[in-house]
């Protein structure tokens, strides 16, 4: 077998789970009814209006469907004592690793985008213009938000060795990068530990930029101001370089890799016997 072959068995089991469809239904409810409302009691609805209010609400249900559907990938295999039937066909480590991730990154892929497909069907009919570069932006970068904490939950399935530590992890990872971001004390922490603790006196824009980097969340709100007109930004255009929506994207990209090859390096190492 091979990362393919452990994909393509994976997602027969994966699909079946109905604590990822559910969370993924409740995004796609929450994204109708935010395309419903945009357009109601408005002379002239703005499909961006929706769309911008849509980015907080995906910001907090997303890694919710990404984390439910991938934290048990490895670690729930290593507790039941499957990964050694996975392992004897033989696969390697490394085929395990990516084929659960190719596995659940198509489950919450699939999952997204057909949320967006309904809503940009209903936005067809409510609005004057469906923007669709904007709407397809939007899209693509949940997408890629999604991605990652796909990674993050694979990594630390491949790095834990037992189910309750798995969901440890993960509740752990998501109510700090997500949780205390949304709500502020991400930042605050950022400040006291850098500006007050060790007396740097870094600025405003270079707190945020290490809150991004620290938190795919934030990351994901600023990059789309990539797809998002000034008067629609979450961050202004007069904003240092790496602010800009690019080093947004390139930050969650590495939150793509770098979770994965830490998991791997931890699940290589790991004693199966």
């Amino acid at each position: 077998m091979s990362t393919l072959d452990v994909a393509r068995k994976d997602f027969l089991d994966v699909r079946r789970s109905k604590i990822v469809w559910f969370v993924a239904g409740l995004y796609a409810f929450f994204m109708i009814l935010m395309i419903y409302f945009g357009q109601t009691n408005v002379s002239n609805p703005d499909i961006k209006t929706p769309l911008r209010n849509l980015t907080g609400i995906g910001a907090m249900f997303i890694p919710l469907i990404a984390l439910v559907s991938a934290y048990l990938a490895i670690a729930g295999e290593r507790e039941s004592g499957g990964i050694k039937y996975l392992l004897s066909i033989p696969n390697s480590r490394r085929d395990v690793v990516f084929g659960k991730y190719l596995t659940r990154a198509a489950v919450v892929t699939i999952s997204i985008l057909a949320a967006f497909l309904l809503s940009a069907g209903l936005a067809v009919r409510w609005y004057s213009s469906l923007e669709i570069g904007t709407f397809v932006g939007v899209a693509v970068l949940t997408v890629l938000y999604a991605l990652t904490y796909v990674a993050v939950a694979i990594g630390i399935s491949a790095a834990t060795a037992s189910r309750s530590r798995a969901m440890g992890g993960a509740i752990g990872f998501f109510f700090v990068t997500n949780v205390l971001n949304l709500f502020g004390p991400l930042r605050l922490a950022i400040n006291y530990v850098l500006n007050d603790l060790a007396g740097l006196d870094i600025a405003g824009n270079q707190i945020m930029f290490v809150q991004s980097v620290l938190s795919p969340t934030a990351s994901y709100v600023n990059a789309t101001n990539l797809v998002f007109p000034d008067s629609f930004r979450a961050v202004q255009s007069d904003v240092p370089w790496f602010l800009e929506g690019e080093m947004m994207v390139a930050i969650l990209l590495g939150w793509i890799v770098v979770p994965m090859v830490l998991g791997l390096w931890r699940f290589e190492r790991a004693d199966l016997s």
